[in-house]
């Protein structure tokens, strides 16, 4: 009967000069199998700060309050673990967000880009090679054929750079369809100031490309016309055409340019006729989808 507090006491005194997370203090005296032992794995399991403090105390109710208190230091760990995360992430977002508008920054000065500003920096050196020695040196006028030639190229490389490597912006987005419209107005008005194409052809290409967007914007509340294949060969035929009539040719190869720009002018009116019939029924689709939405509200 004596025995039994003895222990009782030095294992009560053993719980009381342990010192709260020394791995010095262990309980590898008591059976495994027992109670105590239970509590200690359940607090090394569940909070690895309180391993040490539930090890400590050998009896079966110190044992609950050492895991008790093991777990509010592992919750208080854990919970300012979790607080520190969140102060790190704050900064990892700014600088996300830094990086991301460099990137946007910079993706200005892209392949595609710099293609269309080449463009636009060959249709003044295009005029300049056209109009000089009085606009019939032959040697000039091969000068600018290769200007407007390396422009036209471009513009067949660009948009698909742009499109395939995700390299579209803004920027891109305006000054392409600019300087496509500049090179070509540039030779076209050339080309008739210098009696070699009638201004009515002039007139009418040039105006279907401005009609036709002014055309895009006024409908693109609505939505976006797409470019046709007829639009693309158009395009073609046009820069074909152009191209010839750029050069000094003479004998059959001037009766062919003659046929690839009327080519060109019918296909020109063919597919300006088509786009303002896709833009009227847009138009239309775009307002009956307006009244039905508001007619849902209203019910």
């Amino acid at each position: 009967m004596t025995g039994v507090p003895a222990s009782a006491a030095g294992g009560s005194s053993g719980a009381q000069g342990a010192v709260p997370g020394s791995a010095a203090t262990s309980g590898a005296a008591p059976d495994p199998s027992g109670p105590q032992n239970a509590g200690v794995e359940n607090s090394g399991t569940e909070n690895s700060g309180a391993e040490s403090a539930g090890a400590g105390n050998s009896g079966a109710g110190n044992s609950g309050a050492g895991s008790a208190g093991g777990g509010n230091a592992g919750g208080g760990s854990i919970g300012a673990a979790g607080s520190g995360s969140r102060d790190g992430e704050r900064p990892a977002r700014g600088g996300r967000k830094i990086a991301a508008a460099a990137v946007n920054q910079a993706s200005l000065w892209n392949v595609a880009n710099l293609l269309t500003m080449l463009r636009l920096v060959l249709v003044p050196g295009f005029v300049a090679l056209m109009l000089a020695g009085g606009g019939y040196d032959p040697a000039w006028r091969s000068l600018a054929w290769a200007a407007f030639a390396i422009a036209m190229i471009t513009d067949l490389f660009d948009g698909h750079l742009a499109r395939t490597y995700n390299l579209v912006t803004d920027f891109g987005k305006i000054a392409d369809p600019i300087a496509d419209k500049a090179i070509m107005g540039a030779a076209l008005i050339c080309l008739s100031s210098l009696g070699d194409l009638p201004w009515w052809v002039t007139v009418v290409i040039l105006g279907r490309e401005l009609g036709i967007t002014l055309l895009r914007f006024l409908v693109i509340r609505y939505g976006v016309i797409p470019a046709s294949r007829g639009g693309k060969l158009k395009t073609l035929t046009q820069g074909v055409a152009v191209g010839m009539y750029v050069l000094a040719l003479t004998g059959w190869l001037a009766t062919l340019r003659f046929w690839v720009m009327a080519a060109a002018v019918v296909l020109t009116v063919v597919t300006g006729l088509d786009y303002v019939r896709q833009a009227i029924v847009l138009r239309r689709q775009g307002i009956a989808e307006r009244a039905a939405a508001l007619e849902e509200t209203e019910a």
